[in-house]
């Protein structure tokens, strides 16, 4: 079955400005367009160059702002060719390339969001997936550049790196008109060597999807597509994604002032998870996925465990450290998100199950099953708690309007609790940014309760570990696929990909 060209046309395209919105070894040295169309096919787009001005800048250095960030070593140079959607085993979708020139395959999944595209291509959740847009018209409010806040979090995006290992869009804006912008979608693809094409029916392509549920697909740019060549497509759930994102060492996010300490898992940190912890007075430091917290976890109040990518059941030795972390800290407060919230479910000894399409979008309904309330959430899985298995002392906190299936757990005498949705939404709905306050909460009380214990104890982090450890993930490369058997982009940039994290003094 071949798709006819994209349904999605459209007459006029306005530019579009939303409002901007711890085991002493840890003491050694960490290393530290609007798209223009004519009767003959599809205009190429005119060049687009940052623009300089005065307001566009949060920094006190105007220039430093706005700088595009360093090319990466799979970087190409825009491609505007001939490009090939092709889901395995379904239809095939020809449209044009606005990105790298590179071919890749993952798992296609669809977002509704109708905003915050920078946000969600650089989520680790969506690492190894190829990302389709149903919003017609993505990047009219270009790209903003990679400025950092006073936590020293990025303030536009929620990694480094694009995420996500394609993207797919009906329309592009190749000529957006927003005030931090400092490049276009098309042009912050191909720097980051990650393919993307418009000009497909993503109406089409999201039907199949709900249909057959998430498939494989591939993104072929500027090649016949042959329907008869047997075509691999590799499969990122075959893979420990967790391991591709997660920091390869401890990392500090310090709060100025903060009176907590807590000890964050990185299973693929979203930044605006650090920002909600360090924002309310935690100062946090961030572990590799598989790192044996419960041998440290006295030097902190509270453990959370982060969003991530991929199939739960893949992180056996992080969910077996959590689970000596609940045998020996009774009282310890823990929460998690996503990702996290699937790992908590697995230590205590539930299952989980693969959704058929998933759920991704700002506005899914969740039920507080305590309170009653219904709250709008963002979220962004494939997979979900299941509820029935649940063991003695847990029961559900939050479940989906739309397909039931579990959205929270909450332990009935311990203070741990977990969601699968995102409280930190960015972007998307802050209903449920409470919950972090809930919990910093019950880490104060833990602090309290442990100096009761202890009066010489001191969750403190050290100056010397603040020193020491880097500020930011370590290690962690961009998303686009490096698989055994992926091709190589072709016509890539010679230039040496500068270190994402500075080595730690």
């Amino acid at each position: 079955m071949r798709a006819a060209p994209t349904i999605f046309t459209s007459q006029h395209i306005h530019s579009f400005s939303p409002p901007p919105a711890l085991h002493s070894k840890m003491f050694k040295t960490f290393g530290k367009t609007s798209f223009a169309r004519t009767a003959a096919g599809y205009g190429r787009p005119a060049p687009w160059t940052p623009k300089s001005r005065l307001l566009a800048t949060v920094q006190n250095n105007p220039a430093a702002a706005r700088r595009v960030p360093g090319t990466s070593t799979r970087s190409t140079r825009p491609s505007h060719e001939r490009a090939t959607f092709t889901i395995k085993d379904g239809p095939i979708y020809s449209g044009k390339s606005f990105g790298a020139k590179s071919n890749i395959s993952g798992e296609a999944v669809f977002t509704t969001s109708l905003v915050g595209y920078p946000e969600s291509m650089t989520d680790p959740s969506y690492r190894g997936q190829i990302l389709v847009f149903t919003q017609p018209l993505i990047g009219n409010y270009g790209v903003p550049s990679s400025t950092r806040d006073d936590y020293g979090l990025l303030r536009f995006f929620e990694s480094p790196n694009i995420q996500a290992a394609g993207i797919v869009v009906a329309d592009v804006a190749e000529n957006p008109s927003h005030w931090t912008a400092v490049e276009s979608l098309g042009q912050w693809c191909a720097r980051e060597g990650v393919p993307a094409i418009s000009g497909v029916d993503t109406r089409a392509i999201v039907t199949f999807l709900r249909e057959q549920g998430s498939s494989l697909a591939r993104l072929t740019i500027g090649e016949e597509y042959d329907a008869d060549e047997d075509e691999a497509y590799i499969d990122p759930e075959g893979i420990n994604l967790v391991r591709k994102v997660s920091t390869k060492a401890p990392f500090h996010v310090p709060s100025a002032g903060g009176d907590v300490h807590v000890a964050l898992i990185d299973c693929g940190v979203k930044e605006n998870i650090l920002r909600s912890l360090v924002s309310r007075g935690a100062s946090v430091t961030s572990f590799p996925f598989d790192y044996p917290l419960h041998k440290v976890a006295h030097h902190f109040d509270g453990v959370f465990i982060s969003n991530g990518p991929g199939d739960p059941t893949h992180c056996q030795s992080t969910v077996y450290h959590l689970q000596k972390l609940m045998e020996n800290f009774v009282s310890l407060p823990i929460m998690g998100i996503c990702l996290g919230h699937q790992l908590v479910a697995l230590a205590a000894g539930a299952r989980t199950v693969k959704l058929k399409y998933g759920n991704r979008a700002h506005n899914i309904p969740a039920l507080d099953l305590t309170t009653g309330r219904c709250h709008i959430t963002s979220q962004n899985h494939g997979y979900a708690v299941d509820a029935t298995t649940l063991p003695p002392n847990w029961k559900e906190y939050f479940v989906n309007l739309n397909d039931s299936s579990n959205e929270g757990l909450i332990h009935t005498q311990r203070p741990i609790f977990s969601t699968q949705f995102h409280p930190e939404a960015k972007g998307g709905p802050l209903d449920s940014s409470y919950l972090f306050d809930a919990y910093l909460d019950s880490v104060r009380r833990y602090k309290k309760e442990q100096l009761g214990i202890s009066p010489g104890r001191d969750s403190r982090p050290s100056p010397l570990l603040v020193d020491l450890l880097a500020k930011d993930r370590v290690g962690v490369k961009p998303g686009v696929p490096d698989y055994p058997g992926q091709p190589v982009a072709a016509g890539q940039v010679e230039q040496e990909q500068r270190p994402a994290v500075a080595a730690a003094a």
